[in-house]
């Protein structure tokens, strides 16, 4: 008898055990993904890290110009090489006719990009492999990153499909800060529907990502309570 009580304690105590676990991986896993939910973003972080680390000012992140940023790289899509090289020049008339309208930039305050760099890669890469591999990979581009009239930046990023090429695109700005590329009602009218851009609240491909957690929680949940079940047989 004493046996059998031993036993259901341990089990209850197993059990309270994997239920916690369950509970902890729920809660970490919005937190994970907010982490990692706009790779825009962290590139630019990754550049103002090594502006300052040569002494050079931070450059503000402006939405207006990661977003246009983001249609620079969607108009790129399918230009990416076999060897990771990238041939793609939008005329001055895509800017103001076609990226600008659909960023819902106010358009007399569209102001003048300075610096580019785009670039793209047959495989997903993160930021700082962006950052290394794609972007900054020459004495030209280089000499972007260290330009000191810069004030502004605005990054965008956009995949193929998923598993296809992924192409990131960097804008600079010399106008003064938070003068230039306003966005009409703080870019509330922005319908994002692939890639992203930095200064923006939203994930990257905020519908996919969505979907992709709901189905991991869900995974999760029915694992831990087909583990429980199996321990009420042992």
């Amino acid at each position: 008898m004493v046996k059998n009580l031993s036993c259901s304690a341990s089990a209850s105590a197993s059990a309270c055990e994997w239920i916690v676990c369950c509970l902890l991986l729920l809660a970490a896993s919005p937190v994970c993904s907010k982490t990692h939910e706009n790779p825009a973003n962290d590139l630019v972080d990754i550049i103002n890290s090594n502006r300052t680390s040569m002494k050079l000012p931070s450059l503000n992140r402006s939405p207006g110009i990661g977003c246009v940023a983001l249609q620079y790289a969607e108009l790129c899509k399918g230009n990416c090489t076999s060897n990771n090289t990238l041939h793609c020049s939008p005329s001055e008339d895509n800017f103001t006719e076609i990226f600008a309208p659909n960023c819902g930039i106010e358009l007399p305050t569209f102001g003048s990009i300075t610096g580019q760099i785009i670039g793209c890669h047959s495989k997903h890469l993160g930021p700082s492999q962006a950052f290394s591999q794609v972007l900054i990979r020459d004495n030209r581009t280089l000499s972007l990153l260290r330009n000191r009239s810069y004030t502004e930046v605005g990054v965008g990023v956009v995949h193929q499909s998923h598993k296809g090429p992924s192409y990131w695109c960097v804008l600079f700005s010399s106008d003064r800060a938070n003068s230039t590329f306003v966005l009409e009602d703080r870019g509330i009218g922005i319908k994002q529907k692939k890639g992203c851009f930095s200064g923006s609240s939203l994930p990257c491909s905020a519908a996919g990502m969505k979907k992709t957690t709901k189905f991991a929680n869900v995974f999760m949940v029915i694992t831990c309570l087909w583990i429980l079940l199996l321990q009420q047989f042992e």
